[in-house]
């Protein structure tokens, strides 16, 4: 949006967090947005309120993505609005489940643009082989599917559909005809993302990003349940320090003198620059990781999983090292990619 906003008018609607950084991202988006428009937070007052709306799913053709959004009319009447009011020459949509309202403009046609971070059932299809209990596993399989029905005819609804990855355009270009679309790979500012000067602590582990986002959850609990301890037998004094909002109480019960819960943060870098290794040990994913762009762009080493470093053009050994299993990887001399101008 910033980039845009240099050389047009840019506007957002936007849900937005009921936090005490909500404030905050309004400013500063607000800094070179024309109009930035915000309504409360899309996600569940409650757990009881979430899991009422999951059960309602399951009794409708709909998928629980779906039936959250479409709940919210007061979001549909502000799309409404300012369609009526204004002639935009692009309305870009971000994420599948915001697609399923509706932008009838009532002059000009604007472009309609649906940006796909993850192909969002492929997601869901691979989160419903780890999820627990039985129920979690028949709730996940009924919903992936309905949520592909709704993704794939929305891609149809578009002038042209963003993706981030050459496996996210095969999979859209097996379900889509007529619907033009461009891999735009995920980037970094590599005016504020840079090597440091400063050495690192060799012990230090990092891994960041939203702990209430299940692939990043489920990542941090196979790697401290069965890949930490390994490392700590050669290297006692190793510890993960694990950085971003939503800590789950999982993760905050395997806090130990290895174990280091960071949380939410205004400023990532010192515990990026401090790292000597980021690991992105994750099972689950979709699109691309911008935690391993970011990782490059400051010359870290990187360890992830197959499904950690899918969709980014690196090179085992090379640029990441790259782990599917509890066996310790050999030495090899990796360590460093860095990101150019």
């Amino acid at each position: 949006m910033r980039g845009l906003a240099r050389k047009h008018d840019v506007s957002i609607l936007s849900f937005n967090s009921s936090d005490a950084y909500a404030e905050q991202s309004v400013a500063a988006t607000s800094a070179y947005c024309r109009q930035v428009m915000t309504l409360p937070d899309l996600e569940p007052r409650s757990v009881a309120e979430k899991r009422g709306l999951q059960m309602q799913s399951l009794l409708s053709l709909h998928s629980f993505e779906h039936l959250q959004v479409i709940q919210r009319t007061d979001f549909q009447n502000k799309i409404d609005e300012q369609l009526a009011n204004n002639d935009y020459d692009v309305v870009q949509v971000e994420f599948a489940n915001m697609a399923c309202y509706r932008y009838d403009s009532r002059g000009k046609r604007p472009l309609m643009i649906l940006d796909e971070h993850n192909i969002e059932y492929d997601l869901q299809r691979r989160t419903a082989g780890s999820a627990d209990g039985w129920s979690r596993q028949a709730y996940s399989s009924l919903n992936w599917r309905k949520l592909a029905r709704e993704e794939k005819a929305a891609w149809k609804r578009f002038d042209g559909v963003v993706l981030t990855s050459g496996r996210d355009r095969d999979l859209f270009e097996t379900s889509s005809s007529g619907t033009r679309s461009a891999v735009i790979p995920n980037g970094v500012d590599v005016t504020q993302f840079h090597p440091s000067t400063a050495a690192p602590d060799a012990d230090r582990l990092l891994f960041f990003g939203a702990n209430n986002y299940f692939p990043n959850h489920d990542a941090l609990l196979y790697f401290i349940d069965e890949i930490l301890p390994k490392v700590v037998e050669f290297r006692p004094n190793a510890k993960l320090t694990i950085v971003g909002p939503g800590i789950q109480p999982a993760i905050v019960a395997r806090q130990s003198r290895n174990v280091e819960i960071i949380g939410f943060v205004d400023d990532l870098m010192p515990h990026l620059e401090r790292a000597s290794v980021v690991v992105v040990p994750l099972r689950i994913g979709g699109g691309t990781r911008l935690k391993i762009v970011e990782a490059m762009a400051k010359a870290k080493a990187i360890v992830a999983t197959s499904i950690g470093a899918e969709g980014i053009d690196l090179a085992d050994g090379r640029d990441v090292l790259l782990a599917d299993d509890h066996k310790l990887l050999p030495i090899r001399s990796c360590a460093c990619s860095r990101i150019r101008n």
